[in-house]
């Protein structure tokens, strides 16, 4: 049986209201209605149907927005992600009632040295030592299913070991390198600040 890749059109625009009450609520944080209108046009573009996730085709198939436009709101709006990550774990932990916290790490398997934490190192999805990125994540899990309430990306000491320290001017300063196993702790520890996500 094929699968699905994402909603129709007609299911988008079915949705359309749902969506921008969704988005209206994640994206409260963001000081500017164009960059919460961008949000919500990332949103619909996440669920339309298609392989390619990136933003020329998003905007291809969604039709009414310019691929720039999504390209800016990801890559140089200045808003804030923390309290739009923060948000739509609350809205997953109240519709999942989870019983489980789900620790995971994730390899990526790549071709070439550009994406952001790229190393030869080993990945337990792949099985062995593979060029790859490792992303580790906290899942909310329960009865009703389960979904991702935090992901962080692993970097590699060869990320942060360069003495001129150059990195990608899009890099975050303040990211740094973790030992795997204190990475899930405290991506966990992020999404339970104050004991707001709570496990039944």
């Amino acid at each position: 049986m094929q699968r699905r890749q994402g909603w129709s059109q007609r299911k988008l625009a079915a949705c359309r209201g749902r969506l921008e009450q969704f988005a209206e609520d994640v994206f409260a944080s963001l000081a500017r209605q164009d960059q919460r209108a961008r949000g919500l046009a990332y949103v619909r573009g996440l669920l339309l149907a298609g392989k390619r996730k990136s933003c020329e085709p998003m905007a291809a198939r969604l039709g009414d927005v310019h691929p720039q436009a999504l390209h800016h709101f990801l890559q140089a709006s200045p808003w804030d992600w923390e309290p739009v990550r923060r948000r739509l774990a609350e809205l997953a932990c109240q519709a999942l009632d989870p019983g489980a916290w789900i620790v995971d790490d994730t390899g990526f398997p790549k071709d070439g040295a550009g994406s952001a934490g790229v190393a030869r190192q080993y990945s337990g999805t792949l099985g062995k030592v593979a060029n790859c990125q490792v992303g580790v994540s906290v899942s909310a899990g329960g009865e009703r299913g389960s979904a991702p309430v935090d992901w962080q990306l692993f970097l590699p000491e060869s990320w942060d070991g360069d003495p001129s320290g150059a990195r990608p001017p899009t890099f975050p300063t303040s990211s740094t390198t973790s030992p795997s196993g204190s990475l899930p702790w405290r991506c966990w520890k992020s999404c339970t600040p104050g004991g707001c996500l709570r496990c039944r």
